[in-house]
């Protein structure tokens, strides 16, 4: 017979509610990309023009608009699969991590993809945000010295490494900047996020 002491069932409730907290975070990440998309589609794409333009300062704000909006549904489902996937990787650390990390990407990238994409380009799209989850998962481990979590970082180049590559080629249609600088943001979360930067902010 074994027995469960109180911190146990303390540290497994709170790995738990972590844990729930950032699914809940992701679902609603991912379900406001799919009522953005549904209420452009109903207004025939009137929402598109929120993107990122490329050196006007009026499409600063599509920074924070960007990553929730997407030029159909095919383009949405493209997006949904890999960021769930990835965004679910991040997420058992917690809503707190999974927001940080999604901060600074969509901010960072965001911001890079203002910064060099072709003029008078609008950017849409979550593919930003695939790219910096991955490229944080797949430095996270290096930065935090934890073997786990640097095979979990092989296991993603393994999956999508040749996507990854892929991504960064230039193609009509396709913003290989906002990949770019979504993947050099993912690096510096997980440089900004690493464990030893965060122990000394506490």
């Amino acid at each position: 017979m074994s027995f469960q002491t109180p911190a146990k069932r303390t540290g497994r409730a709170v790995d738990t509610a972590r844990i729930g907290s950032g699914l809940k975070l992701l679902v609603a990440l991912v379900g406001l990309m799919w009522l953005s998309e549904v209420v452009d589609t109903a207004t025939h794409g009137a929402l598109d023009q929120y993107g990122i333009i490329s050196r006007e300062p009026r499409g600063l704000f599509g920074i924070l608009t960007a990553p929730f909006l997407h030029l159909g549904f095919g383009h949405l489902i493209s997006n949904t699969l890999p960021l769930v996937t990835l965004g679910a990787l991040i997420a058992v650390s917690g809503a707190a991590r999974l927001f940080a990390v999604t901060a600074i990407v969509t901010v960072i990238g965001g911001f890079g993809t203002w910064l060099i994409s072709p003029p008078n380009t609008i950017t849409i799209g979550a593919s930003g945000l695939v790219f910096g989850y991955a490229s944080y998962l797949i430095l996270r481990g290096l930065f935090n010295r934890r073997l786990g979590q640097v095979l979990l970082g092989i296991i993603v180049v393994m999956v999508w490494g040749s996507a990854l590559l892929g991504g960064l080629l230039p193609q009509d249609g396709i913003s290989w900047q906002g990949h770019l600088f979504g993947g050099i943001a993912g690096v510096l979360a997980a440089w900004v996020l690493a464990d030893d930067k965060q122990q000394r902010v506490k």
